[in-house]
């Protein structure tokens, strides 16, 4: 209490008033010993200088608690400002930074930063810095455990050191300790970044003088850390918020994408589907796949024989891919061409073929995979078609060769097939050994039908009545065919030409034997009539055309005979007479023997240089033989 003021005595008041301008204006705690020590320059007594020294001790614990008050507002100011920063957060590194600037004006320390743990490394690392002027220590990775930050980060506990460099509590590493020395740091306070139980890094306020902190600049400090762990949770969820609606906007564009998809494969599906129905064959369907997809179609069945093509050349496609979308029931890519595989349940109908688009989208994958349902549909309804007429053709082709009703109703059934039984007509008969006889079938048919002729199953082998002027060479172009569409070798008989069912049935039995012969000789997966096996068909046919034989193996050594007057036919008849001896012969002609091997070499020339071995030889010899006896009758 100040001492009452006595009348005439001012000095105590102006003691006090001096103390309460001081307050007023903030001075220092040194300024505050000035009226004591006035009081004792002018001689006070002792009761004046006890009350001026109360008013000075009551003064300053006045200036403490304003400074106090001071300092929490100002600490308060901070915290409500970092919770206006989280509140509006936008940028964390902003609000870190704003954070540790806060830090290092309340604490009046040189340098503050915050640093956080990576958990995949297993160390923490420097993320913000305020005050620093070392480039090594702002890139500074700390172990768990190393150093005054390190053990923070691993105890979850703040420690606070007056001379780092001196203190042995650390584990010191040179790495650590040469960043710290670079920036000149002694003091050091860090406290824990917690969410929870989990430590996600350290913040520190360092100086570069020894100084101890008090525990309240570690209360404060640790304050803003828990604002800062706040900041850093809020962005991570924030951050998880915005991967969650960039997620679901993806999402979105995917269902929607998908659904146009959908519709766009269902739009095309539809069309193909209204196609196939209204009557249109796989050149259709091709033709409008290509126009949808943009690119080359083909279609093939399951035998790999092309049905249709579109903008594109002909491709086989690879038998692997047709299995691996078989059993996938997806479209595959090889080598830039997508294979979708056509199955009715688990049997496989045949294949389309993309070319021209190596990268297909989903979309347009979603719209080729359905377009193979279509195809399903045509090729089950082409097949039905097919059986159904093939079988009405198998039947009239039985009944036909078998005469089993008149030939007037025969003729006419044909004809209600496109098939005329008055004109020339050829019987063959196919084999082949390996293929299954229902294939064969199939590819007969499909090889006559638009001929106008027959195929079909008669006694066990499948048999052609087609037009034909010329049945032998006719039957090694179907057997070539048919051997190519099978992949294994076809062999085929053939006889006519034959006019109407009477005669047709005895081609057929003709062409049988020519089959026959043909497997006998050897010449599987060729074709033949009966003409051209030489005398083995003369020996089989039922009509023996002599002359046409004769002519056949001897008419070119016959026309020069004629044209020349030589007689080079004679020659080879004495020279196979006389054993093939050319000295022989020569005595038989009465020439000298360079005549004869003159003769013999032009005979080769004329007949082919295979004309004396023992297969042809004795062709030749039937042919010698069959001439003479024509001449002479």
């Amino acid at each position: 209490m100040l001492p009452t003021v006595k009348p005439g005595s001012q000095q105590p008041r102006s003691a006090a008033r001096e103390l309460l301008d001081l307050l007023a204006g903030g001075a220092p705690a040194e300024a505050f010993t000035g009226p004591a020590t006035a009081a004792r320059e002018r001689g006070a007594g002792p009761e004046e200088l006890a009350d001026v020294d109360e008013a000075t001790a009551s003064a300053l614990r006045i200036r403490r608690t304003l400074s106090q008050h001071r300092r929490r507002e100002a600490e308060l100011a901070a915290l409500f400002e970092t919770a206006s920063d989280l509140a509006a957060l936008r940028d964390l590194d902003a609000v870190l930074r704003a954070i540790v600037r806060r830090a290092k004006r309340l604490l009046g320390t040189d340098v503050t930063y915050l640093s956080l743990n990576d958990d995949a490394a297993g160390d923490t690392y420097m993320r913000v810095t305020e005050g620093s002027v070392a480039a090594a220590f702002q890139q500074v990775r700390l172990g768990m455990g190393e150093g005054l930050g390190g053990l923070v980060a691993q105890t979850a506990r703040p420690y606070v050191t007056g001379d780092y460099q001196s203190d042995t509590r650390f584990q010191h590493t040179s790495v650590i300790d040469s960043a710290v020395g670079e920036e000149g740091l002694r003091a050091i306070l860090g406290v824990p970044l917690g969410m929870g139980s989990k430590i996600i890094g350290v913040l520190y306020a360092a100086d570069r003088t020894p100084r101890a902190f008090t525990p309240d600049e570690v209360a404060l400090l640790s304050s803003l850390a828990d604002h800062a762990a706040i900041a850093i949770d809020n962005a991570r969820l924030l951050e998880e918020t915005r991967a969650a609606f960039a997620d679901l906007n993806a999402a979105s564009e995917i269902i929607r994408t998908n659904s146009e998809a959908a519709r766009r494969a269902e739009r095309a599906h539809d069309q193909l589907t209204d196609l196939v129905l209204r009557g249109g064959d796989a050149e259709d369907v091709a033709a409008a796949l290509a126009e949808i997809l943009d690119g080359g179609i083909l279609i093939h069945d399951a035998y790999g024989t092309e049905l249709a093509r579109a903008r594109t050349a002909p491709l086989l496609p690879p038998a692997p891919a047709v299995t691996t979308s078989r059993t996938s029931g997806r479209a595959v890519c090889r080598n830039g061409i997508w294979i979708t595989a056509v199955l009715a349940g688990p049997e496989l109908l045949g294949s389309i073929t993309l070319a021209g688009h190596p990268e297909l989208p989903d979309a347009d994958r979603l719209l080729f995979e359905r377009a193979g349902v279509v195809a399903a549909l045509l090729l089950l309804l082409r097949r039905s078609v097919a059986e159904t007429e093939d079988r009405v053709r198998g039947e009239l082709l039985t009944d036909v060769l078998s005469l089993a009703s008149d030939p007037g109703t025969l003729t006419a059934r044909a004809r209600r097939l496109d098939v005329d039984l008055n004109r020339p007509h050829a019987v063959f008969v196919t084999h082949s050994e390996q293929a299954p006889r229902h294939r064969l079938q199939e590819c007969a048919a499909h090889s006559v039908h638009a001929a106008g002729g027959l195929a079909g199953l008669h006694h066990d082998h499948v048999v052609i009545v087609a037009p034909a002027d010329d049945p032998g060479s006719t039957a090694r172009a179907l057997a070539a065919e048919l051997g190519q569409a099978l992949g294994d070798p076809v062999t085929v008989g053939a006889a006519g030409p034959a006019v109407g069912p009477a005669a047709l049935g005895a081609a057929h039995t003709e062409a049988h034997r020519c089959l026959s012969a043909l497997r006998t000789l050897g010449h599987t997966g060729q074709g033949a009539a009966l003409s051209g096996l030489g005398f083995i068909g003369l020996l089989l046919g039922d009509q023996a055309d002599v002359d046409g034989y004769v002519r056949a193996t001897l008419g070119p050594l016959l026309d020069y005979d004629a044209r020349r007057g030589t007689e080079l036919a004679r020659t080879l008849e004495v020279h196979f007479a006389q054993g093939a001896s050319p000295s022989r012969t020569r005595e038989a002609l009465h020439v000298h023997v360079n005549t004869v091997v003159q003769r013999l070499e032009r005979i080769g020339r004329l007949l082919g240089t295979d004309w004396n071995a023992p297969a042809r030889a004795l062709e030749i010899q039937l042919a010698l033989r069959l001439h003479r006896l024509t001449q002479n009758t």
